[in-house]
């Protein structure tokens, strides 16, 4: 009977663990598609039930934890072509309600958590743009980032300049160092003029003003942020000194006579029944504003309060979003699409009769994938509900089956890839194509390959991709590798300058190592922190390949899925091929981190880089750590173990020194890790 139960609860425990893996792949994906892609693929319910199984999962099996994971990373990253730069201060994300049962709940525990005080509440309108932390010295704009992943941002200071609602200088009396938090969005009357001159010009329409707002500041040319009409909010406070405001209302109010753009819309409440009250009432009037607004923040306003409640890895634990019920709409799907990502995965779209959703018009849905379809019977032909959620692209939530003729047809999963005709096999509820060639993989493969926080080709734009490839110059990663000036010169506004620097950088990306290899080559479930783990457990691409199965599954976080993919791969023609390809090219598949972190005197340490280094940049000496089993961190806490200190420290030194965390200044780190 012992032996029934334990076999019971191990295939249980497997099973579970499988779910883990899946939604960490699932959310991670939604997570890349919505901050980095700007193209949204569930609704933001959707990815919060997600979320709320995962985080459920991870506490009944600890085993399984991954710092990694969804469930502890705020969403996002940075983007190409901009400096990245670390957050002063964590720029965390807002846990996310749909019933006033939860707010409530929400404040129960908030009540608990202070120790039974009832705090003041204040609830400001949820704008749904791109959030940025904005800081002025002495009264002066100095530096504009986005979230980007929490700790590290991309640096948008020259685009937040050209904003008119953002003071260059402040006004009155305003701290003299001080950091806002607010949101940048698109107003509906840009957003509707910039999508009739993008239609004028033959341009792809921008699917909401969110996306509007992403790619506008993604743009280099600031001339383009100045003609599209972003505005901005300011909504919080980040890092300050000599900020005399108690609570968010004081600050709010401080804020306005210091000229920033606050919302007219805070309302103070007494109780957590006045509080519901104005999300109750506001909901009518959303739609009266001149720009999105997808919920209610509801926040404790006193800040030594928030300060006692603090944040989980991922929230605050003082406030929280209520978010208003998805609009829905009802229209005929007339076709199914399926377009092809970077591992072959197979996506349907579905192309619908126009319909009018959240302020803008629909003709395109998600239908996520194959298993879903089949989940909702959902046939080419039906009258079909479509939701459109927290202004992201839209979703087929089911059909009206009673309204179906019997002329509707079956939507059939594709037997061959729409782009190279290749054999497509169905791995859980997802389609892939079978074709290592296939050029549609191999367009978003190389474009992966390239990016900033795999191999870093700088120059290598998406539209530089697509050249090359139509060209047939690349068909490998190795490719790029031998492309020389003849090759480049002919390529659209590709100069003798452009090429020389384009040619440098994919030089000097030969020396990038295992771990950034092993992340840019696209190998189903290697993201950055696992590559990071097998270069620190392997000295160069054969020891890796000549590993068992078994050793795999072994290493920290990785699982019997994650360890028996890449072994699969490894072991493949095509994985076989990749990396011989790319050591002939000269590539370097070797780990510095197998050499190095068993004499580190940095191995286990939580450390902050602050201030400039002159013998090695932020990045550079950050991955370096990284290798040398460090965890770097971008803010001083009491879990802070090292700061690296270089010119221009600042509050972070000050913090420090407070906290007695051990400092070096740029002497100090040549001396104990050696020079860059």
């Amino acid at each position: 009977m012992l032996l029934r139960y334990d076999s019971h609860v191990m295939a249980n425990r497997a099973g579970n663990i499988r779910r883990i893996e899946a939604l960490r792949r699932q959310l991670a994906e939604a997570n890349d598609a919505y901050y980095l892609r700007n193209e949204p693929v569930m609704a933001d319910s959707e990815f919060d039930v997600l979320m709320a199984e995962l985080i459920q999962l991870e506490a009944t099996h600890p085993e399984a934890a991954d710092p990694d994971s969804p469930s502890r990373v705020v969403g996002g990253g940075t983007i190409d072509g901009f400096e990245s730069i670390p957050h002063t201060r964590p720029m965390l994300s807002i846990d996310n309600t749909y019933s006033v049962e939860d707010i409530r709940g929400w404040y129960d525990r908030v009540v608990k958590g202070l120790d039974g005080a009832e705090p003041v509440l204040s609830c400001d309108p949820k704008i749904d743009g791109v959030a940025v932390a904005i800081r002025y010295e002495q009264g002066r704009l100095d530096r504009a980032v986005t979230r980007g992943d929490g700790q590290r941002g991309d640096d948008i200071t020259a685009q937040v300049r050209r904003i008119t609602a953002v003071p260059l200088h402040l006004v009155g009396s305003p701290p003299d160092q001080v950091e806002f938090r607010g949101e940048i969005f698109m107003p509906d009357e840009s957003f509707e003029r910039v999508n009739r001159q993008r239609e004028a010009d033959g341009d792809a329409l921008f699917a909401n003003a969110r996306n509007a707002t992403a790619g506008t500041l993604k743009s280099l040319d600031t001339n383009v942020v100045a003609q599209r009409g972003l505005d901005c909010l300011v909504h919080g406070i980040g890092e300050s000194t000599g900020l005399s405001a108690e609570g968010y209302g004081e600050f709010i109010e401080s804020a306005g006579r210091w000229g920033l753009p606050v919302s007219d819309l805070v309302r103070q409440c007494d109780s957590i029944d006045d509080a519901v009250t104005v999300i109750e009432d506001f909901l009518g009037k959303r739609s009266d504003l001149p720009y999105a607004v997808d919920g209610m923040v509801v926040r404790v306003d006193r800040f030594d309060q928030q300060e006692a409640l603090g944040a989980t890895t991922k929230a605050p634990r003082w406030c929280v979003a209520y978010k208003y019920p998805a609009e829905q709409g009802r229209t005929r799907l007339t076709q199914v699409d399926w377009q092809v990502g970077k591992n072959g995965t197979l996506t349907p779209r579905a192309t619908m009769d126009p319909v009018q959703l959240a302020g803008t018009t629909v003709q395109h849905a998600t239908l996520h994938n194959i298993e879903e379809i089949r989940r909702k019977d959902i046939r080419v032909g039906d009258l079909v509900v479509v939701e459109k959620a927290g202004e992201i692209i839209p979703q087929v939530v089911s059909a009206v089956e009673s309204e179906r003729t019997g002329s509707e047809k079956a939507i059939k999963p594709p037997r061959a890839c729409p782009a190279c005709r290749g054999p497509v096999e169905q791995e859980g509820p997802k389609l892939y194509c079978q074709n290592p060639e296939c050029p549609a993989q191999l367009r978003e493969r190389i474009a992966w390959f390239v990016g900033r926080d795999q191999m870093d080709i700088d120059g290598l734009g998406d539209k530089v991709v697509d050249q090359l490839i139509e060209a047939g110059l690349v068909r490998h990663f190795a490719d790029l590798y031998r492309l020389t000036a003849d090759d480049l010169l002919p390529l659209e506004r590709m100069g003798e300058t452009s090429v020389e620097n384009l040619l440098m950088a994919i030089d000097q990306s030969r020396d990038r190592g295992l771990a950034r290899v092993l992340a840019a080559v696209g190998i189903r479930n290697i993201g950055r922190a696992a590559a990071r783990t097998l270069a620190a457990h392997f000295s160069d691409i054969d020891a890796l390949m000549a590993s068992p199965v078994e050793d795999l599954q072994a290493l920290p976080d990785f699982g019997e899925i994650t360890a028996g993919v890449l072994h699969e791969f490894l072991h493949s023609k095509a994985g076989s091929e990749v990396f011989e390809a790319l050591a002939q090219a000269g590539v370097n598949l070797a780990s510095g981190a197998a050499r190095s972190s068993q004499a580190s005197p940095v191995t286990g340490k939580n450390i902050v880089v602050t201030g400039t280094l002159e013998s090695i940049g932020r990045r550079e000496l950050t991955e370096r750590l990284e290798a040398m089993g460090a965890t770097v961190t971008g803010s001083v806490s009491r879990n802070t173990d090292l700061l690296i200190a270089g010119e221009k420290a600042g509050s972070k030194l000050k913090k420090a020194r407070e906290l007695g965390v051990d400092v070096w200044d740029e002497e100090t780190m040549i001396r104990s890790i050696g020079e860059g």
